[in-house]
């Protein structure tokens, strides 16, 4: 492995776990604001393709398709989704 792979195996699990929080996120604010919407499927699929296209076109330009990158990247993304559980779990959905 390169030093330079090493130096910013950092920033990309950094920048991942950013995409992380963005995606699970916005779920949780999506799935929050169901009852309110007349009609809550294309609600959730509309939510859904933007959520994914972004997240996935930011995590390719983070990881430059290298597979160092990549695994630390997911690590990132999944710590990120384990936290979310974990403390959304807690959390009461209240609808807005």
């Amino acid at each position: 492995m390169e030093l330079d792979t090493i130096t910013v195996l950092p920033w990309v699990f950094v920048a991942s776990a950013g995409i992380g929080v963005f995606f699970f996120g916005g779920l949780w604010w999506t799935v929050n604001r169901l009852a309110n919407r007349r009609y809550p499927a294309l609600w959730v699929l509309g939510s859904f393709l933007f959520r994914a296209a972004l997240s996935i076109s930011v995590f390719y330009w983070v990881t430059e398709g290298k597979w160092e990158r990549l695994a630390v990247g997911l690590a990132g993304f999944l710590l990120v989704r384990a936290l979310m559980v974990r403390r959304m779990g807690r959390l009461p959905v209240v609808n807005r």
